[in-house]
């Protein structure tokens, strides 16, 4: 039975509290500028709420949001952060992974995205595909989807916004991976960063993409879904077993249009697993103050 997924990503949750001595930094004071003088305005909370209004009535089975959901990465921001995902819903239905906003700085012995744990850990079936102890890779089963969120936030120097997944992880993603397509599930990877070389500049891609381009490419998968870029966007990506769709969201919560980004967005995925057969649907603003419409449809299956 197909299973549908709703994706949102790089939401930007305000407003930014908790910015006192004991966290400032160069790259922080940078950030937090640029939140005041641009990122406050144009990722808007009553644009984010209308499009959850709008998942809500769609009535998926699971939420993904791939990370950025907050800005400086200071605990309050992180705690505010937490009882957003709280009223998303329960940890079964909701599924989290980082983006270098939440993972911004060094924040000294404060448990930051840890506090979002019980949204970022396997499932009791997918425990057993996992073979390490390790936070990430963490795996959800739903059916016959297999949820595999990766970890490619790390902080960074000032004005650098690039992520790495590292060795280790790629190489307990390639074990999952495997260990997965035997069992036949639906594999949909779930990262911040857009996961192919290429995919965005050097001071905001992936520092590893060829290494996790080559992990995809030798041990397989069906779907890889991002965020970061804060555009819509399809790659397609060599498999052992032809070539599979990667799936770009724009932000959730931007309420005017900035440089190349659209209206906020989200994304609807049914998924056919038995017939590897993803039908998309993306629902969002085509103007400011419009309703939350369809805004594009398309069916993505694996190319020989």
């Amino acid at each position: 039975m197909p299973i549908t997924i709703a994706h949102l990503t790089d939401v930007h949750l305000g407003p930014v509290e908790g910015f006192g001595p004991r966290y400032w930094s160069v790259k922080r004071a940078a950030g937090y500028y640029n939140w005041m003088r641009h990122r406050r305005l144009d990722h808007q909370r009553g644009v984010l709420d209308r499009l959850l209004a709008d998942l809500a009535a769609q009535r998926p089975d699971h939420i993904v949001v791939t990370g950025d959901l907050v800005n400086i990465g200071l605990p309050q921001e992180h705690i505010n952060a937490l009882a957003w995902l709280e009223a998303l819903g329960p940890p079964g239905r909701v599924s989290v992974i980082p983006g270098n906003h939440d993972i911004y700085a060094p924040i000294g012995r404060d448990p930051g995205t840890r506090r979002w744990a019980a949204y970022m850990a396997s499932d009791a079936e997918g425990a057993a595909f996992v073979r390490e102890a390790s936070d990430f890779p963490f795996v959800r089963v739903l059916g016959g989807v297999a949820l595999i969120g990766v970890n490619s936030a790390v902080p960074t120097p000032p004005l650098m916004a690039w992520g790495r997944v590292g060795e280790d992880q790629l190489a307990r993603l390639a074990a999952a991976l495997d260990a997965l397509g035997q069992a036949r599930l639906f594999r949909l990877v779930l990262i911040h960063h857009p996961p192919l070389s290429g995919q965005a500049s050097y001071v905001r891609g992936l520092k590893d993409a060829a290494a996790l381009q080559a992990v995809l490419t030798r041990h397989g998968a069906e779907l890889v879904i991002h965020g970061h870029n804060h555009r819509s966007m399809l790659a397609w990506a060599d498999g052992p077993s032809g070539r599979f769709p990667v799936v770009g969201t724009p932000s959730a919560s931007l309420g005017r249009r900035h440089r190349h980004e659209p209206l906020g967005r989200y994304n609807l995925l049914r998924i056919d697993a038995a017939r590897r057969r993803v039908d998309l649907m993306g629902r969002g603003l085509a103007e400011p103050s419009g309703a939350v419409v369809e805004l594009e449809r398309r069916i993505l299956a694996p190319k020989a």
